[in-house]
């Protein structure tokens, strides 16, 4: 518990180690299935961050049941289900109440071997970033509440938030993997400072490398910032150092809280590019290198 990291793990024998995680939330978007899709990618998510593999998931169900029909909660189980098929996960069981507020997630149990459990503080000076999901998704979201959202675009974030972090995990295999954390609530700034603090070694991050959806800078330069980007960059504000280059929409960017973000890969440098090569060939075309792990820095974190 000094060393909180993305999820537990528990050793069984010299082979085989548990993964163990949970997450939940309330609704992001308004199409029940996607939502189901999206809350289950995410609590997989953990487990893919630590290096393992998941093998079993229990629903976590709040449902206003005097205020939405039935037929709602089906489809959120609906889109649930069929995204830990795609993951290769059994549900065995879940458990629910009768809740005001709508809320859904997963608990889940993966399988890893014991030295192959990725945290985030391994973390290696001279190994290079790779971030396997665009950027923005909180910011979008706000602009969708306020109804300035195509259906285009946020097709396009429904996708990348539904995306399982499956494909990144498994094109890591083979490489020099030191670290590794899944990109959520903390924003990027945020949960690449948990992988340094304490670590004896800073991140640079090259800010014009960074995957972001486009329409993210627009709606950020019209104040459409959730209230968790502001929260992020006052936790973080000592620990973290912006160019003053880095224009103020792309700051905000930084510190927006992300839902079911991408994988943030810490690998040795020699094989960064290959590595790159393999997410692309998985399907994951935003992924990209944005930075590289360094010593000397005042800030941890120097963008």
């Amino acid at each position: 518990m000094d060393e909180p990291d993305d999820a537990g793990v528990y050793k069984i024998s010299e082979e085989l180690a548990l993964i163990q995680t949970l997450d939940f939330f309330t609704p992001i978007v308004d199409d029940p299935y996607a939502f189901g899709q999206i809350a289950a990618a995410n609590a997989l998510s953990d487990v893919y961050a630590m290096g393992g593999v998941p093998k079993t998931a229990m629903n976590i169900v709040c449902f206003p049941s005097q205020q939405m029909d039935l037929s709602v909660l089906r489809e959120i189980l609906e889109g649930g289900l069929d995204k830990m098929a795609e993951a290769g996960v059994s549900l065995v069981g879940g458990h629910s109440v009768d809740d005001k507020e709508l809320k859904y997630g997963l608990s889940v149990t993966g399988f890893v071997h014991p030295e192959r459990v990725l945290t985030k503080r391994n973390i290696k000076a001279g190994s290079v970033l790779i971030l396997t999901k665009p950027l923005g998704t909180g910011i979008i979201n706000t602009a969708i509440k306020g109804g300035l959202v195509s259906g285009q675009l946020s097709e396009k974030v429904i996708h990348s938030m539904a995306q399982l972090n499956r494909y990144a995990a498994e094109a890591m295999e083979g490489f020099s993997v030191n670290a590794c954390t899944d990109i959520t609530g903390f924003g990027l700034a945020g949960h690449l400072s948990e992988m340094v603090v304490g670590s004896g070694v800073g991140i640079r991050i090259d800010s014009k490398s960074l995957p972001l959806f486009p329409e993210a800078l627009e709606f950020a330069s019209m104040g459409l910032i959730p209230a968790g980007a502001y929260k992020n960059r006052e936790f973080r504000k000592s620990v973290v150092e912006i160019s003053s280059e880095v224009p103020l929409a792309l700051t905000d960017v930084l510190f927006d809280p992300q839902t079911s973000g991408g994988l943030a890969i810490s690998v040795d440098a020699d094989q960064a590019d290959h590595l790159l090569n393999t997410l692309h060939t998985k399907g994951l075309k935003w992924a990209s290198i944005i930075g590289k792990v360094t010593t000397g820095h005042e800030k941890l974190i120097f963008i």
